[in-house]
């Protein structure tokens, strides 16, 4: 698969004295999902983490556009997008503030009417300026979701995206998914829901 910008070869992970996964090859190429799927404990998180240059691997390497990671962090953290199990909010901090932030550290220039026309999209329009510990976890993670309207990025890493939403939440993490794979976009994600999402979607299962 010469056209995957994303390539991982060899991968290995330990934690603690707990061998995770080793060998472990995988591609990604453009308008592709693939679900990384396995029990608790199997390493899920471990791998996204890895491939999101946020962990380095026992052994192998990760490689975006031919490049290995570890070696060109500015540039591949430059084209993707990591969403972990924590939103990452301050909590002293409004929705807007927080993006604002986050765009402001990627360099993006998003300025507030581009925050909040995100917001509404997510279902946020009325809670711009409310402080992040007073939303529901739902509504939290509907902020985070916001980063990846505001980060327009080919590859998005999530984990659990589902996380606290309900079923509007949920579908409309599937409609963002199928807008970003339809426009030539990467995901790798983890989920316990069943995705329902159209377009070339591939499971990896960590056993």
């Amino acid at each position: 698969m010469s056209d995957a910008p994303l390539r991982a070869a060899g991968l290995e992970c330990i934690r603690g004295d707990r061998l995770l996964f080793s060998g472990l090859n995988l591609n990604l190429s453009p308008s592709q999902l693939l679900q990384v799927e396995g029990a608790n404990g199997a390493g899920k998180t471990s791998l996204l983490r890895v491939l999101a240059g946020l962990s380095r691997p026992a052994d192998g390497e990760v490689r975006w556009r031919g490049l290995d990671i570890q070696h060109n962090r500015a540039s591949y953290f430059a084209e993707m997008v990591y969403m972990g199990h924590a939103p990452g909010l301050k909590a002293e901090l409004s929705p807007l503030e927080n993006l604002r932030i986050s765009t402001a550290l990627r360099d993006e220039a998003a300025d507030d009417a581009r925050i909040e026309e995100a917001l509404a999209r997510v279902g946020l329009r009325g809670f711009e300026d409310v402080p992040a510990r007073g939303l529901s976890a739902g509504q939290k993670q509907r902020t985070a979701l916001c980063r990846l309207l505001l980060n327009p990025v080919p590859l998005w890493i999530l984990d659990e995206p589902f996380t606290a939403l309900d079923v509007r939440g949920i579908a409309l993490v599937r409609e963002l998914l199928e807008a970003h794979l339809a426009n030539g976009g990467m995901a790798l994600m983890t989920s316990h829901h069943a995705l329902e999402v159209r377009g070339d979607c591939r499971s990896l299962n960590l056993t």
